[in-house]
């Protein structure tokens, strides 16, 4: 991922303006007005949206405080950005003349207490960063980051919904997240968790009184700013196996992937259609990188002859492991023991052949594990093409009506997407025992955003060729995407990434949505952080 190694050179701002004092404030690391550095934060992977007036970078709490002081003085609106890699207008906004608030430099980890088992961190703080800090010390989050947790930053993470690696499990970022510190609307510094407490020395609890640190969880940035977050910890599980099925039927492969919800046997259980399972396995991937996904496989097993064994099965099965047609099944699983390992291997292989799926190599589970937050070209498709998603998660009981709906608006459309180019593929997981998540995935060939070009690695660069606007596919893209988020809401669903793209406050009851208001007015009483997000003007 590009950054800039120096910042680029700044004018002079006459005294007394908002930007000669943020700029004395911040200094010229922490305010850039130049025009690159607008356009990159004045979009998402979605659309360039409007135009936002200055960056400011803090590098720490205190300096984020005393910006955003400056900015509610001034009544000039505030869009917090953490690693950027959203397609919701999370941190866009339709109208010119925000700052936008990039949280990057904020990116230490403050303390590992390995006796506590807690880890507090800056918001700026990737999935990755805490992943690698932990494992030398036998530790690791229950839940511990997103396919880009290369880039993906803990403050975003809080604050959309965070989710997949421990997710069937633990749960997403939410369930995991002891307390914070956040920054309100006028630049006060709020505590929540067990530090709001004047004598507490521990951020150790969340729950001591009403739950706080609730209230900034999944609020798109539009409650207060993430200045720092407690995460908690749990010891490495001693042992991790795979497993994948193939299903002939969509309704088999739901029914079984929520049972292994239920049973509560797999960290992470998801489904991929048929064409998102090819396109895992045929992935245009050197040899050298496959080789050396093939080592870390050999790696992460405790036991030399075990590990010489997963290489080897992953090597023989390869590429087209799937019969076309197959839905297939992939499951991580960890426990303290291999015996415990291994009674749930059974229990997953009996949920399994009850709805006739058949035993597959492990090949797509397994290096996944392998091969945790690769580089973060993954943001095209593997034809240099853009694509979105959007996710629902529903009761399991609701899954089958979902999912039936939404591909009942994709066929409706299927004759417009193979007119301009556009593929649908799905992503099926579970959350914990009690949810069910749907994922469609729209991909297209159209001009790139500026968050592609700059996200992109110098070999993807060099690989990729830019295509042409594409504005048929992409209007046809929009339109349908619509369509599903009106299904996802008549469906009483709910969804991560709330961003401005899945309503909210307007689904509410009366009493709920009047609490959210109350709630903003306390917080943020002018309306000036992240204004839109969540419904809320």
């Amino acid at each position: 991922m590009h950054d800039t190694q120096h910042p680029p050179v700044q004018k002079a701002y006459p005294n007394g303006t908002l930007e000669s004092d943020l700029f004395a404030l911040l200094g010229e690391n922490g305010f850039l007005a130049d025009d690159a550095t607008r356009t990159l934060n004045s979009s998402d992977l979605l659309e360039e949206a409007g135009r936002c007036r200055a960056v400011i970078r803090p590098a720490n709490k205190q300096e984020l405080a005393k910006a955003v002081t400056l900015l509610s003085n001034a009544n000039v609106a505030m869009a917090p950005r953490g690693g950027g890699l959203t397609y919701v207008r999370g941190y866009t906004m339709p109208e010119s003349g925000f700052v936008s608030v990039d949280l990057k430099r904020m990116n230490r980890i403050i303390e590992i207490n390995e006796r506590d088992l807690y880890i507090t961190v800056e918001p700026g703080v990737t999935w990755r960063q805490i992943y690698l800090a932990l494992k030398p010390k036998g530790l690791r989050l229950p839940f511990f980051g997103t396919f880009s947790g290369r880039g993906a930053t803990v403050g975003g993470g809080l604050s959309n919904g965070a989710l997949f690696l421990g997710t069937a499990r633990y749960g997403s970022a939410a369930e995991i997240v002891l307390g914070m510190q956040v920054v309100t609307g006028e630049g006060a510094l709020l505590r929540t968790g067990q530090l709001a407490v004047k004598n507490a020395k521990s951020p150790f609890f969340r729950t001591f009184g009403p739950d706080m640190t609730g209230i900034f969880v999944h609020d798109a940035g539009a409650l207060g700013i993430k200045a720092q977050a407690t995460l908690r910890m749990i010891r490495e599980p001693a042992v991790t196996d795979f497993l994948s099925f193939g299903f002939r039927d969509r309704s088999s492969a739901v029914e079984a992937l929520s049972e292994i919800g239920r049973s509560e046997v797999a960290e992470e259980a998801y489904v991929m259609d048929p064409d998102k399972t090819r396109s895992a396995l045929t992935a245009d991937t050197d040899l050298l990188r496959d080789a050396k996904i093939l080592a870390k496989v050999v790696r992460q097993e405790k036991n030399i002859l075990r590990g010489m064994a997963a290489g080897a099965k992953l090597a023989v099965s390869g590429r087209g492991i799937v019969e076309d047609g197959c839905f297939s099944m992939h499951l991580v699983l960890s426990g303290r023991s291999r015996q415990a390992v291994e009674q749930d291997l059974a229990m997953a292989r009996k949920i399994a052949f009850s709805l006739n799926g058949e035993e597959l190599p492990d090949s797509i589970p397994r290096a996944g594990r392998a091969d945790l937050f690769p580089p973060l070209d993954s943001v095209l498709g593997p034809d240099a093409d853009r694509w979105i998603a959007l996710n629902a998660k529903v009761a399991h009981s609701e899954a089958s009506g979902l999912v039936d709906a939404v591909e009942a608006c994709i066929t409706r459309n299927m004759d417009g997407f193979t007119q301009h180019g556009v593929t649908v593929s799905r992503l099926l997981t579970v959350i914990s025992n009690h949810a069910f998540s749907y994922e469609p995935v729209f991909n297209w060939r159209d001009a790139w955003l500026p968050m592609h070009r700059a996200t992109l690695s110098a070999d993807a660069l060099k690989k990729f060729s830019e295509p042409e606007p594409n504005l048929q596919a992409r209007e046809l893209v929009m339109h349908v995407r619509q369509e599903i988020v009106e299904i996802f809401r008549d469906f009483g669903a709910a969804s991560n990434q709330i961003g401005r793209t899945y309503p909210y406050a307007e689904v509410l009851h009366p009493e709920p949505r009047k609490l959210l208001g109350d709630i903003k007015d306390a917080v943020d009483p002018k309306h000036l952080i992240n204004p839109g997000a969540l419904g809320l003007e």
